[in-house]
Formats: structure tokens, sequence, C-alpha cells
């Protein structure tokens, strides 16, 4: 039997995005009928029986009390050569979720997400920024394949890393089916209450608070509807990131302290009932290496509006409307048509659903069963 070892503490450390993205592909692949591997799934910083770490006949859980930040150290910054075998011993291939390569004995898949702290630098940590710069190209270079989220992060890869393009295979991301429209009336009402939101219509985005997804410009156009009479508010859900003091201070000076949420990290659970409340989704981002709450918003019914830049296009398809993130006319203008054109918002609706149905992490986890099977 062959064996294939996965970096699964993105998941255990991480609510949404990154975190997300392992924890459901994961979940699709063992759902496959695949007799003939067995894997053996890493987390770093984790107790050998905590409760998440769920049992499985096809997974050996392989756990160290090491967090990831003391791996990083060693492995990335010492680059002390203590192989990743050491901790979960023999694999056919390791498979490395979350940009950076340990040390290692065997055949290695690595995913690289985005490159923005490449594109948008301006917009991430200094810190993790230079330690992304060093790591990365080096992981990127010793992977033997490496998957890409979207055809952008890919193109990304042949022209900042010189990466060979057949060396990269983009790997869509998926929409999870639990990401339905809510119709139930005191679902709704216990969600709203649960999050403090009033009955006001508000603007959904979702995403840790941080320069790349464009809140303050997003705030100053809530600003401006406001001012020309829409009753409208924005709710922000996402953990606090770095870079945010500019993004408070935009509530501050725009004045909108009573019209602007931020309900923090929320549970999963309660996503599909504020997708459902929101009256339209906006995610501005200045780059996104995929988008998931484009798909989900769109499985939920509710219109989404979104940038023109980096992977979004390939997302959204024609069942967004898209602007360019640095216009703030433009995002005035386009949420503008979202709040008040029913006509419209109800087109973005019915090409939403087809567009979401594109997109499954069935679909995401057959195709990586396919790339494992070439590398074993």
């Amino acid at each position: 039997m062959k064996t294939i070892g996965i970096d699964y503490t993105p998941a255990y450390e991480q609510g949404g995005g990154i975190g997300r993205y392992v924890r459901e592909l994961v979940t699709a692949l063992l759902a496959l009928d695949e007799d003939a591997v067995h894997y053996k799934l890493f987390v770093a910083g984790a107790k050998q029986h905590d409760p998440r770490l769920l049992p499985n006949a096809k997974v050996t859980w392989k756990t160290t009390r090491l967090s990831p930040k003391w791996l990083a150290r060693l492995w990335q910054r010492a680059q002390i050569p203590i192989p990743i075998e050491t901790f979960i011993g023999r694999t056919d291939i390791f498979h490395a979720t979350d940009f950076v390569l340990p040390p290692n004995h065997t055949r290695t898949i690595l995913t690289v997400h985005d490159l923005s702290f490449v594109r948008v630098p301006e917009a991430a940590s200094p810190r993790l920024r230079a330690f992304l710069d060093k790591v990365v190209p080096r992981s990127v270079q010793r992977a033997d394949h490496i998957l890409a989220d979207s055809i952008a992060t890919k193109q990304d890869l042949v022209n900042l890393y010189h990466t060979l393009p057949e060396k990269i295979t983009v790997l869509y991301s998926g929409v999870e089916t639990r990401f339905q429209r809510i119709a139930n009336v005191a679902h709704l009402d216990r969600v709203r209450a649960k999050y403090h939101l009033s009955s006001t219509p508000f603007i959904f985005s979702v995403g840790t608070v941080q320069p790349r997804k464009n809140y303050s410009r997003l705030i100053q156009a809530v600003a401006r509807l406001r001012n020309a009479g829409m009753d409208i508010d924005l709710v922000i859900a996402g953990g606090r990131g770095w870079l945010e003091n500019p993004i408070y201070q935009a509530v501050a000076d725009n004045k909108l302290p009573q019209h602007v949420h931020f309900i923090g990290f929320v549970d999963d659970d309660d996503l599909p009932a504020l997708y459902s409340l929101a009256h339209l989704t906006a995610l501005p981002s200045l780059y996104e290496g995929f988008g998931i709450p484009v798909l989900e918003s769109m499985a939920c019914g509710t219109p989404v509006l979104t940038s023109n830049i980096s992977s979004l296009p390939e997302v959204a398809g024609d069942a967004a409307l898209t602007i360019t993130p640095t216009n703030l006319d433009e995002l005035c203008e386009n949420l503008t048509r979202l709040v008040t054109d029913d006509t419209l918002r109800k087109l973005l609706i019915e090409r939403g659903y087809e567009q979401a149905k594109q997109f499954t992490w069935t679909a995401a986890a057959q195709q990586l069963q396919l790339i494992y099977r070439r590398f074993l």
C-alpha cells in the first residue's frame, strides 16, 4: 500500500482561508473510493488526542507539540535539516499545503495559494513578507510539483519565479454543499441577534482585516452611498490581521461607527445565514489567490461585486459585477447598481447559482488523486 503524507496543520490552526482549503480538500479526498492509499496527516502543535483529529481507517495522525512557529524557525530560518520523516515516518509522497516545504527525503508536492506578498507588497506585514520572500522561492524550486489555486497564481509563478509551466497544475477550490439560501426566519433572526446586527440592509464582506482586502476603500464607498440617501450598512467578518489601524481610522474619518460592523471571525455554521441576510457581498480585493467567498455568496443566492484582477474573474465568471479595485468612483457606481437595480440583482443571483455549481470539493479531490497517482 502506498503512503501519502499531507500537512494538515493549516486546517488545525486556521479557521478560514487556507485552513478551510486544507480541511475541505482532505475531507473530500478521504471520501473517495480509494483503498490502495493510506494517508499520514501531520499536525504541528496538536495534542495526540485532540477531538478535532477524528479517527478514520484511511488515516494515521502524526502530531508534534512543536508549534508551527517553532518548526518555521528550525526548518526555514535556521535551515536545520531535520526531515519531515522524523515526525511522520516513511511516505511515498509528501504534500506541503501552505507555501513552504520542510526538509524531506521523498517526492514532494507543494501548494502555493497566491503570490500576493510579491504582487501587493505594501499590503503585507513587512516581517511576514521578508520571510516569504526568502522561503517560498526556495520551496518552489525544491518541490517536484506545484499546485496553484488559480490560473492567475500559476502565471505569477511562471512570471515572477521563472517556474516551468509544466511543473504547475491549477487545482481550483470548491464550495461546500452546506452553503445554500437560508429562508428560515427564526434561524436568520438568531444569527442576526448573535452578531448584534440591526434590521438595516447591509453589504457583507468576508476576510481578515488587512489592507489587501481593500476595506478602507469599501468603507469610503459606503459613506458615499449613505450620503446619497441609501440606508445601507457594512458588515465585515474576519479576524484581526496586520496593518489594520488605517481601516479602523477610515470608519472614524467617514463618521460611520454606527454603520460599519466588525463582527470578527464567525462560526462556519453561521456563514450561510449571514450571506442570506446580506443585500450583497463585496470582495473588492487588491489580489486573491482564489476568493472562496465569491462562490459561497453565489451558492446562497446573494449577488456579488468583486475585483477584475488576479484570480477573481476566473472564479466570478459572468455571474458578478467586477470593478477596478483602486477606482473608488467605479466601486461606488457598481455598489449603487447592486443596491438599487432589482433586475440586475435577479440576473446575477440566477447566474451565481449556476457558477457556484461548477466548483466542488469532490472534483478538486478527484483531480488531486490523479496527481498523486502520477507521482506514486
